[in-house]
């Protein structure tokens, strides 16, 4: 039997600047959307400039007059992600709402970013952990609530602390459940010492269940496993 959709009522975000990775499709797509909506002014950092073009034409068919823009992020490389900080600390403007959305899973074989880390802990947990210190004047100054999406994998693993970069012997599931419990023990440490220190940022975690969107539409079964590895 369907499950019956929930109608979560967003609050007026008129005034508030949310930053959304991820949100060229799926969920990361779905939620910019009902914060445009709300009026929130929403900049949605992409990989690919043409997909984002197509979210932001979806975002304004459904909520036509939405203040929502692109710039450009690879989470893969800190260098993108320092980038993307400066230009957004030199436009000087609080930022309200982050939702650390992106991600990449299970790519049957090893890949590095452009860092030298494997690719899901690098881009899953560093690319974000970058952002967010990047961010911190401005998610400060707007007392900013930062929700990162984990996974249901975090529940099972561990930390591969005698092979963090997985080097020896790569396990492409237990290195994203590691990507994803690296990255929510971060949101867990960011909301304590927020708290510690009156920093005004409320950090949260949360989680899909399993999810029918592009990410798991790549996981390395079947066919899957022959293309490369698909980034929310």
């Amino acid at each position: 039997m369907p499950r019956t959709p929930i109608d979560i009522t967003v609050p007026d975000l008129s005034g508030k600047r949310a930053v959304v990775t991820g949100a060229s499709d799926g969920m990361g797509l779905g939620m910019a959307a009902r914060l445009a909506a709300a009026g929130a002014e929403v900049i949605l950092p992409v990989r690919n400039p043409r997909k984002g073009e197509a979210a932001i034409t979806t975002i304004r068919q459904a909520a036509p007059g939405a203040n929502v823009s692109l710039r450009s992020l690879d989470l893969s490389s800190l260098e993108s992600v320092a980038t993307l900080s400066d230009a957004l600390r030199g436009e000087g403007r609080p930022i309200h709402l982050l939702i650390n959305n992106a991600g990449v899973m299970r790519p049957p074989n090893r890949q590095t970013t452009a860092d030298g880390f494997e690719l899901q802990f690098g881009t899953n947990h560093l690319g974000h952990f970058a952002l967010v210190a990047g961010l911190l004047p401005l998610l400060r100054a707007g007392r900013a609530r930062v929700t990162s999406q984990v996974s249901v994998a975090a529940r099972r693993g561990v930390i591969n602390w005698d092979d963090l970069n997985w080097e020896r012997s790569y396990h492409g599931m237990r290195a994203y459940s590691q990507s994803k419990i690296a990255f929510g023990m971060f949101g867990l440490e960011l909301d304590r010492r927020s708290r510690a220190h009156g920093w005004g940022i409320t950090s949260n975690l949360s989680h899909p269940g399993v999810a029918p969107t592009s990410l798991l539409a790549a996981r390395p079964s079947s066919a899957a496993a022959r293309t490369p590895p698909r980034y929310a």
